[in-house]
């Protein structure tokens, strides 16, 4: 299993991407408070999240908080202010991926403290960064592979049959 944790995630409609991201993708889900959004039952219910009850998710007063919980894990850092890209890591069952919030990234003290740990997603010099829940889906999908990705692969249907036809009046 991969655990996605996210510190002081600020915009809701990250966190509800990266919710169905860890949903589909059987990640567990940790949330380091503050939080910039409600995710109170009703306030999920409101914002029509039918996929939520798929989501493990544990929340944390604080970074403090989160560590007494889980002491010592495997984590990886995600940051544009790394010294490697997300190809130096070893991503293993039940490692611990970390992003930080939308506006500051991860504490400049948590990234000291854990340097040799520290990743980033390769794009142009000149671009700031990817937008946190495509963050999170690309290192997912890295991170879940060596537990093992066809585990969850379903098999899709699609309309029409081997041979590439379609169905009559189909396009």
């Amino acid at each position: 299993m991969l655990n996605i944790v996210l510190v002081e995630p600020e915009i809701p409609q990250n966190c509800g991407n990266i919710a169905r991201t860890c949903a589909a993708t059987r990640s567990r889900l940790h949330l380091i408070e503050p939080l910039g959004f409600d995710i109170s039952e009703k306030a999920v219910r409101r914002a029509g999240l039918d996929y939520w009850p798929m989501v493990d998710l544990r929340v944390y007063r604080n970074l403090e908080h989160f560590f007494a919980e889980n002491p010592n894990p495997d984590l990886w850092l995600a940051t544009t202010k790394a010294p490697q890209d997300y190809t130096g890591a070893t991503f293993r069952d039940n490692c611990y991926l970390f992003f930080g919030k939308e506006t500051a990234g991860l504490p400049e003290e948590f990234r000291l403290a854990h340097y040799d740990r520290c990743i980033r997603i390769p794009m142009r010099a000149d671009a700031r960064s990817l937008n946190l829940s495509n963050s999170v889906a690309i290192l997912a999908y890295v991170g879940a592979a060596p537990a093992g990705v066809p585990q969850l692969s379903g098999v899709g249907e699609m309309a029409g049959g081997r041979d590439g036809s379609l169905p009559s009046g189909a396009r």
